[in-house]
This record gives C-alpha cells, sequence and structure tokens, in this order.
C-alpha cells in the first residue's frame, strides 16, 4: 500500500513501493510557554570591513540596523518558531502571499519576482536513511529571499544544503562579502549537487537488477524494476521545476543578481542538464531491463508449451491404440490372441518413435 508522510516543516517522505500522497498540513509556527524561543542564526558581514570581519551572532533587535547599513546578511530562519517567522513582516517587510507560502509544506519549485527581492523556492532530496526502504526518498521545501543586501532562508528544522554552506561560511566568511547573491548560488549549488550521490545509488540500483535479470533470471526482479523506476521518475518530477528557476536567474537581468554572478548560476544550470539526461537514460534502461524481463517471462513460457506439446503428440499413439482396443466388445481383433497386448505396445512404441524421428528431423525437438 502507498505511503508517504509529511511533518509540520514541509519535509514529506514517499516509498518507492507506492504513490506519493500530498503533504496537506500546513506549518504552524509556535513558542512554548516558559521557554525562550531559539534565536535565529544570522551572518553580517560590515561595510568597509576585511573579507574575514564577519559577524556570526546577530539579535534579532539589531537585523533592522544591519538591513538599512547596507552590508552583506544572511539570516535563516526556522518556520515553526513564532519569533523567528516573524521576523519576514517586521524586518524585512516581505509581501504576505511569500510569507504564507512558508508555511506551505507542498509549495512548488518556482521563482517569483516581487519589488524589492526576489523569492526562490528549491527543494532538498536526499535517500532517507530512517527506514528500511532502499528506495525511500525525503525532500524538504527551502525558501529563499534575496534583497538588495541581505538573503533570508526559511524551513523547517535542520536542511542539510543550508548546514553544509553555514559551515563552509564559517570557514571562509569572504564568500559572504562578495554579496548575498553568491550566497543564494552556494546554497542552490549544494542543493543540486545533493542529486549526484542519489544518482550513483540508483545506478548501483541498477547494475543490480541487471544481473538479477540477466544472470539469475530473478522471478522477483519486476518489482524492484518498478521501484526504481518510480524513484527515477520522483527525482525528475523534482528537478525538473528547478530547470526553469535557474534558467531565469541565469538569463533574465536582474538588479539584484549582477550578470557576473548569473555566470555562477549557469554552472547549477549545467549541473541540472546533467542530472535531467542521467535521469532519462536510467529511465530508459529501467524500460528495457523491464522488456527484456517480460521477453524472457515469455520465452519460458512457450518452451515450456513446446514441451508440454511433445509430450502430448508422443503420447497420442498411446491414446489412440489403447482407447480403439479398450472398447467393451465382445469380438475385437487380436483379443484372444495370447501376443496381441506385447503387439499392440510394440506398435504404440513403434508410433511414438516415428513421430520423434519426424519432430527431430524438423528440429522442433
Amino acid at each position: 500500500m502507498a505511503r508517504a508522510r509529511g511533518g509540520r516543516g514541509g519535509r514529506s517522505r514517499r516509498h518507492g513501493v507506492g504513490v506519493e500522497r500530498p503533504v496537506t498540513e500546513r506549518v504552524v509556527p509556535s513558542s512554548v510557554p516558559g521557554t525562550p524561543d531559539p534565536l535565529p542564526r544570522a551572518m553580517y558581514h560590515p561595510p568597509g570591513a576585511n573579507s574575514d570581519g564577519v559577524e556570526l551572532a546577530c539579535q534579532p533587535r539589531d537585523l533592522p540596523d544591519r538591513v538599512a547599513s547596507g552590508g552583506p546578511l544572511w539570516v535563516d530562519i526556522d518556520s515553526t518558531v513564532r519569533s523567528q517567522h516573524a521576523l519576514l513582516e517586521k524586518v524585512f517587510h516581505l509581501h504576505p502571499l511569500a510569507i504564507e507560502d512558508t508555511l506551505n509544506p507542498s509549495s512548488r519549485v518556482k521563482l517569483e519576482e516581487y519589488p524589492g527581492f526576489v523569492y526562490v523556492v528549491i527543494r532538498a532530496v536526499s535517500l532517507a536513511t530512517d527506514t528500511e526502504d532502499p528506495y525511500d526518498l525525503s525532500s524538504t521545501d527551502l525558501h529563499c529571499f534575496l534583497g538588495p543586501s541581505w538573503l533570508v532562508t526559511v524551513h523547517a528544522g535542520a536542511v542539510a544544503p543550508v548546514e553544509q554552506v553555514w559551515a563552509m561560511l564559517q570557514r571562509t566568511p569572504e564568500l559572504l562579502a562578495r554579496g548575498p547573491e553568491r550566497t543564494l548560488h552556494a546554497i542552490l549549488d549544494t542543493t543540486i549537487d545533493a542529486y549526484f550521490p542519489i544518482l550513483d545509488q540508483v545506478d548501483e540500483f541498477i547494475d543490480g537488477l541487471e544481473e538479477r535479470v540477466f544472470v539469475h533470471f530473478d522471478e522477483h526482479a519486476l518489482r524492484d524494476v518498478f521501484h526504481v523506476k518510480r524513484l527515477v521518475l520522483t527525482l525528475r518530477r523534482y528537478l525538473q521545476p528547478s530547470r526553469e528557476v535557474l534558467n531565469v536567474l541565469t538569463n533574465r537581468p536582474s538588479p539584484l543578481v549582477a550578470p557576473e554572478v548569473q555566470v555562477y548560476f549557469r554552472d547549477i544550470y549545467d549541473h541540472v542538464l546533467r542530472i535531467n539526461d542521467a535521469l532519462d537514460t536510467y529511465r530508459d534502461l529501467l524500460s528495457s531491463t523491464m522488456d527484456s524481463y517480460l521477453t524472457q517471462v515469455s520465452n519460458r513460457l512457450g518452451a515450456a508449451t513446446k514441451r508440454l506439446s511433445v509430450v502430448a503428440t508422443l503420447s497420442l499413439p498411446f491414446v489412440t491404440v489403447s482407447g480403439m482396443w479398450g472398447m467393451n466388445f465382445v469380438h475385437m481383433p487380436l483379443a484372444s490372441w495370447p501376443h496381441g497386448f506385447w503387439l499392440l505396445l510394440g506398435v504404440q512404441v513403434a508410433l511414438a518413435a516415428v513421430l520423434l524421428f519426424v519432430l527431430r528431423r524438423r528440429a522442433i525437438v
């Protein structure tokens, strides 16, 4: 039975054995009474500071001043925390429709331009490690708001690409000094590159299926072929909208993305094309494997039918002669002859031998 699980934070999971069900539960920002809300993560590069002069801790009350200063700023917000989610309206003054989309766990991958900022939704995908199903996928929506000097990322819970880029900026803070669009590029690049390990795993799945079908002819391989094919189609469905998003970031002029930065987004676009081509190749390989499996099943069924037909043909003399001389008549030829049984048995064997000779002569057996 198909199963798909979704969390409060827009995280959905689909199983290779079934059809994905849409996650309809919205994210509800909340606070625990008596417990201070976790602070949002922020990284700020003051104007005029050297390349490694990055502030890693910014209080929410300081964010309006940081935004007004014009220095590169990245704020990472957990949408399940009420006080953090409120910053989208109170500090960054984002459009209400865009803020509402951050609470929708089924937001589609898209790029929308608003006055003063660009809104990008990208989907982070990985193979689930907390289930026994090797074909289980886990996906999370990542919302990115790019302003003139700031970048805001919104998600529910930890997201691997954001964690990786945050750790990278801690090691090389000069990347933030190059502008928030370069940080957005790093996040999107890490998100798209996460598809490559999944492709390697899919390639191993297909190699194993081909060996099971062509070498061992495992009768249970067809089910796994369908599972892997569904996994490939799901990955392609997740990836396809990202192609249009990156095409816009690469080719459409924008006051928020400089032409020299668009070259970097073109590199991510090339990665999307490579992944898409690989998924098309895997889909064709799985279709060929499935066709080969069905062909082998048909050939084995034909061979079994052929053997049964030969047995039926060779038994025809025995059935005919025994049926004729088995009728309950008083006067039957050879009925009273003491050697009649052996004569009829020899005739039956001789007829069967003649039929076998003819079938072999015509390469039927």
